[in-house]
């Protein structure tokens, strides 16, 4: 059921998917066949189940990943909804990079450039990071607007999500990657006609249900 009335805000959670065996090792992008961990499974119900104490859920999106679909399937089921597949909650396109260990990044020259100044950053035969902010966003906003007033569930990544955040704080994106986004934490951001107004970010514990702009 929405809450939907012409001037409400539509409320954006956006969550990101389970652990998964290569967790905090690889970049593995947006190769297909990685699954959730038991561990990113059980963080995949617990988070399912503190969003179902939020009343009033329109609808459930997650990126095409195996990772996120299997995060959100739980958040669909205690929800009643069916989960909604769109490509721009995808990954970053880490082009050449994907699949890579995290180690041997980081001894790269351009590591620095990744985590420092990030606008200025191109993954080889790959995606921007202002190209996937921008993808994120305008996602978001096509969601929204399918649910105006509505709350809404985003099962997307980490990058993504911590470009969104940043996009929503007026933050510019050189510095998003000073934001943390856990697997299965939930960032809350209300979206109104006057602007978004960040509820929450990186929420891994806790009750969901009174979100609401102040």
């Amino acid at each position: 059921m929405a809450r939907s009335t012409k001037n409400a805000p539509t409320l954006i959670l956006m969550v990101r998917h389970g652990r998964t065996p290569t967790t905090g090792k690889v970049l593995p992008g947006r190769a297909a066949g990685l699954h959730l961990a038991d561990s990113g499974k059980a963080e995949a119900e617990a988070v399912a189940k503190r969003i179902a104490e939020i009343k009033g859920v329109s609808a459930v999106y997650a990126s095409p990943l195996e990772r996120a679909r299997e995060t959100a399937a739980p958040i669909g089921k205690i929800l009643g909804q069916k989960v909604n597949i769109h490509k721009g909650l995808l990954e970053c396109d880490f082009g050449d990079w994907t699949g890579a260990q995290l180690t041997s990044l980081m001894k790269k020259p351009e590591w620095t450039t990744v985590q420092k100044a990030p606008s200025t950053f191109r993954f080889p035969h790959g995606e921007s990071f202002t190209e996937m902010q921008q993808r994120m966003v305008s996602t978001l906003d096509d969601i929204r607007s399918k649910h105006p007033g509505g709350i809404v569930v985003c099962v997307s990544h980490a990058d993504p999500i911590k470009a969104a955040v940043a996009h929503a704080m007026g933050t510019h994106i050189d510095l998003f990657q000073r934001i943390v986004i856990s697997t299965c934490s939930v960032s809350a951001v209300a979206y109104s006609p006057s602007g978004p107004v960040v509820l929450t970010v990186n929420s891994t514990g806790g009750s969901l249900a009174d979100l609401r702009p102040s």
